[in-house]
């Protein structure tokens, strides 16, 4: 979940194509979260196992960015990273956040009554995918392009795609955003324009899962500041036994405060 994916971007030899024929997520409800009419998902790809992904994690190249192979790839353990060409990445070990077990230090809890921020949820989805696309300091490219944004957008629009705003003087300063299905919740990226903004984001972030009922928090790859929030690293095998319970599981993402 970090604002840039660590690790090279281009794909390395022995990549394998998503293969044509329809297919469903495997495992849980593929239903939206949000009362929309659409349809059941599907998508006209098969991706890889996980477990045939090279040592950095790459796994295949090809398919699209629809709603259909979106879901059906996170719900294997599996998410996009490059739009050109679209390559696919399922890395081990993978990192979590568990569930109940963010670090909030003592000046973390300060900022939180004092700094001056208000948390909203599901508000502003694709500004904060936009923020975090956004120049940054040190930062040479940006794998958030307009496509993802679009195709993430309609996630969002059909209750598969949640978000966090932390707000400062009417000014939208932190944010974090991702994709859930059942009792998954996988963070995408966030970004922070303030001082503790993104921390912000993580806390209020896994407050609102814990609430309802979520129980895998994947933030993808363990960086210093992730892990100082609590994240760990556990074997992909690991993960994707926890990923098939996951989304198994009923769980409701709430706007409300």
């Amino acid at each position: 979940m970090p604002s840039e994916k660590p690790g090279s971007s281009e794909p390395q030899g022995g990549s394998s194509e998503p293969q044509g024929g329809s297919s469903e997520p495997q495992g849980g409800s593929n239903e939206p979260h949000r009362g929309s009419k659409e349809p059941p998902l599907t998508t006209r790809f098969r991706f890889p196992h996980p477990d045939t992904a090279d040592s950095d994690g790459f796994l295949a190249v090809g398919g699209d960015l629809s709603p259909g192979t979106l879901v059906h790839a996170y719900s294997n353990g599996i998410f996009p990273w490059t739009i050109r060409p679209i390559t696919w990445w399922s890395p081990d070990p993978r990192a979590i956040m568990p569930i109940g077990g963010v670090h909030t230090s003592h000046s973390m809890r300060k900022a939180l009554r004092n700094g001056g921020f208000t948390v909203t949820a599901d508000s502003a989805f694709r500004r904060v995918m936009e923020e975090c696309a956004g120049p940054r300091p040190g930062r040479d490219g940006v794998w958030i392009t307009p496509q993802f944004i679009t195709a993430y957008t309609r996630l969002f629009e059909m209750g598969y795609a949640h978000c966090v705003e932390v707000w400062q003087a009417g000014r939208l300063v932190g944010g974090l955003y991702g994709v859930a299905v059942g009792g998954f919740f996988a963070g995408e990226s966030m970004f922070s324009g303030e001082k503790n903004a993104s921390k912000v984001a993580l806390i209020s972030m896994e407050q609102k899962l814990r609430a309802g009922g979520f129980i895998l928090f994947d933030v993808q790859f363990l960086t210093p500041h992730l892990e100082s929030m609590g994240a760990v690293e556990i074997p992909r095998v690991d993960y994707l036994r926890r990923l098939r319970d996951a989304v198994a599981q009923k769980a409701t993402f709430t706007a409300a405060r």
